[in-house]
């Protein structure tokens, strides 16, 4: 009984040291993918993990969510699917979670026109200049009415060296932000404005999560409404999310 019990000992112990080097095997081959893949692109990646499909890494990069052979070989940007869980989209799933843990960095930075009866809140990326972002903004007493809460944060399409830019830190370091965000959506001249600001922090985070157009809405679930949507749409919407 003595020699079972050592030898089962022995065999737990031996289970044990290969786990653990399996573990440490595993998240060297993770580091050498992420190193290879940082030193070829130039690309900040922020986690490397498993994917849902055996063979295939996920990266969250400052580019967008992409998925890599194993080796670092091959780099895919795709959509998974989950055939046995009813369709389920597995990367909009993740970059949900993304896009919620992302914006809580930005919650003294919205610009937000709050509704008195507030029982939604969505946070819209959006350009002083587009023309649908204007439309949204001509309705945003509209929104707040049916109880919406618009949080604004930048996304200047024309990239960081552009005037739409300037014009998006003007507003945010005016003296009155919403009130210089509704001049500027008006086709107004924003007085020139600088301070310390994240516009350029925001509109990255945009690129991060996926936004490659304005108005891009983002809903308390991280999921997402590309484009403008009236109120009364936007509305129906969040009733369905909210079951």
């Amino acid at each position: 009984m003595k020699f079972f019990l050592r030898s089962l000992a022995v065999m737990l112990g031996l289970v044990t040291v290969t786990a653990t080097a399996n573990v440490l095997a595993d998240a060297a081959d993770k580091e050498s993918v992420k190193s290879k893949i940082e030193n070829t692109l130039q690309w900040k990646i922020d986690a490397i993990a498993d994917s849902p499909v055996d063979g295939l890494l996920q990266i969250n990069t400052e580019n967008g969510l992409f998925y890599v052979s194993n080796d670092g070989t091959y780099l895919l940007q795709a959509r998974i699917y989950n055939l046995d869980e009813q369709m389920r989209n597995e990367t909009e799933s993740a970059l949900a979670q993304v896009r919620i843990d992302g914006l809580k960095q930005f919650d003294d930075s919205y610009i937000e026109f709050k509704a008195e009866n507030e029982q939604y809140v969505v946070t819209v990326f959006t350009d002083t200049t587009c023309g649908y972002c204007r439309k949204l903004h001509e309705q945003i007493a509209q929104y707040n009415e049916d109880g919406i809460t618009v949080r604004y944060l930048a996304y200047p399409r024309a990239g960081l060296n552009s005037p739409v830019y300037r014009q998006m830190v003007a507003v945010w370091c005016s003296d009155d932000p919403k009130k210089a965000m509704t001049s500027a959506k008006a086709g107004s001249n924003v007085t020139p404005a600088s301070c310390a600001n994240d516009v350029a922090e925001q509109f990255k985070f945009g690129r991060k999560i996926g936004v490659n157009g304005t108005p891009n809405i983002v809903l308390s679930d991280g999921s997402v409404i590309p484009g403008y949507q009236p109120p009364e749409q936007l509305l129906a919407a969040l009733k369905q999310i909210a079951g």
